[in-house]
């Protein structure tokens, strides 16, 4: 398995995830304060932390290698297609696109009305803690699928979580300009991706290619989802007219 791209998968995935969690922490230090945003945010990191430092000895430690694969495999799947439907769907027009300046104004008028410093660290707090799930259920599965590669899959998200929280208090605003919704297209590739590659691993097919099938399958998807942006527009501005 290439380690370069467990990391990069990782690192995007997490950066998606976290840039949504920022927009709440951001939201809650405007209106809170700093305290509030802070303490919950490093209070939900901890808790994360720990579900990843305890899930994955137990995950690695429950079934072998071989059948993990072909539980990780499907899962991996299922999560990617989850990911690049959602980014299909609004390049093609049939969904809003991601907006994180609207999140941020609706937060800003919902935490508006409740001033209390404690409601704004559990704000804080459910937000890092709700989209960093998604988080260490990934570094986790990675993490116990490829247990040789284990500092490539925790160091891609904690890059991640450096750049976005540098990036939060050095700018103070919504990533509006950030293209997640691009971002999200690339990580439901690559989860297909490792997720079928694993799947195969899995079901022991000897992959022609051997580790490089895995960039096969990338290449794949994305030609796959680029023809399938193209029809679900064609369809849907042939039925609005």
């Amino acid at each position: 398995m290439n380690p370069w791209v467990l990391a990069g998968t990782t690192f995007f995935a997490s950066a998606v995830e976290f840039i949504e969690a920022a927009t709440i922490v951001l939201a809650v230090a405007v209106t809170q304060g700093w305290r509030a945003a802070i303490g919950g945010t490093i209070a939900a990191t901890v808790v994360l932390i720990a579900l990843v430092a305890v899930g994955t000895p137990i995950l690695m430690n429950a079934v072998d290698l071989q059948r993990l694969e072909l539980i990780v495999g499907p899962f991996l799947i299922l999560f990617g297609i989850g990911w690049l439907r959602k980014a299909v769907w609004r390049y093609a027009g049939r969904k809003a696109l991601h907006d994180e300046d609207a999140i941020y104004r609706r937060q800003v008028e919902h935490l508006s009305a409740r001033r209390e410093e404690r409601y704004g660290f559990a704000v804080a707090f459910q937000g890092v803690f709700v989209e960093g799930l998604e988080v260490a259920v990934i570094v986790v599965t990675f993490a116990a699928s490829t247990p040789a590669l284990v500092a490539w899959s925790t160091g891609g998200a904690i890059l991640a979580l450096v750049v976005v929280v540098v990036a939060t208090i050095a700018l103070r605003t919504p990533f509006s300009r950030v293209p997640e919704n691009l971002l999200k297209g690339v990580v439901g590739v690559m989860l297909l991706s490792l997720g079928t590659f694993w799947t195969g691993e899995g079901a022991r097919i000897a992959w022609p290619l051997e580790d490089a099938t895995l960039f096969a399958f990338i290449a794949g998807y994305t030609i796959l989802s680029l023809v399938l942006v193209a029809v679900q527009r064609k369809v849907f501005y042939a039925r609005s007219q």
